[in-house]
């Protein structure tokens, strides 16, 4: 194999791996029901004047499947932390013993499952898209190099069926995701 297309389809790999793993990122993000700490990625938290993320000035546990529990690391940052939480506008209300931030996960409704699906349809959308994009460089990539037109469909239908590979591995973690969400 022509070593310029083997670095095309390397990169068009890569690329593709990554729109995967930005996908589980967001993914993290959409809550199905359960308590996870993931959940408060977004938080900040202004810390000595400096908007922190709440996971670098707390430890976040999950006490049981319906609460989450911050402990900060100072206690002067109770309300702090209150306050960031409820700037992410996650829909949760936070409350304080005096040593920790207790954070009650309401069960989804019926209404709210749906949206959330919808919601992790758009990323997966957003994923396919981005592999889709990845193969377009690619075979404006394999016009640049020098292959007899045997080789050009040959390799064009590689990207095709790694790109293919892809958009199915987007289609299973978007199940998985939408089952999680739906599971009550």
């Amino acid at each position: 194999m022509n070593e310029d297309l083997s670095i095309v389809l390397d990169s068009t790999k890569e690329d593709m791996e990554k729109a995967i793993s930005h996908l589980k990122k967001q993914l993290q993000n959409i809550r199905a029901g359960k308590a996870n700490p993931t959940m408060l990625t977004s938080v900040m938290v202004e810390y000595y004047g400096t908007m922190t993320p709440l996971n670098q000035v707390s430890n976040i546990n999950t006490p049981d499947a319906r609460t989450l529990s911050i402990q900060p690391f100072e206690k002067s940052l109770i309300q702090e932390i209150e306050k960031g939480i409820m700037n992410a506008n996650l829909g949760f209300n936070p409350m304080n013993n005096g040593d920790n931030v207790i954070i009650n996960v309401p069960p989804l409704t019926e209404e709210r499952r749906k949206q959330l699906s919808k919601q992790a349809k758009a990323e997966a959308e957003e994923a396919k898209i981005g592999v889709r994009n990845d193969r377009r460089n690619a075979l404006h990539e394999l016009k640049g190099i020098d292959l007899s037109e045997d080789e050009m469909k040959d390799a064009e239908s590689e990207v095709q069926k790694i790109t293919d590979n892809y958009i199915e591995k987007i289609d299973q973690i978007f199940e998985a995701k939408e089952k999680e969400i739906m599971t009550v």
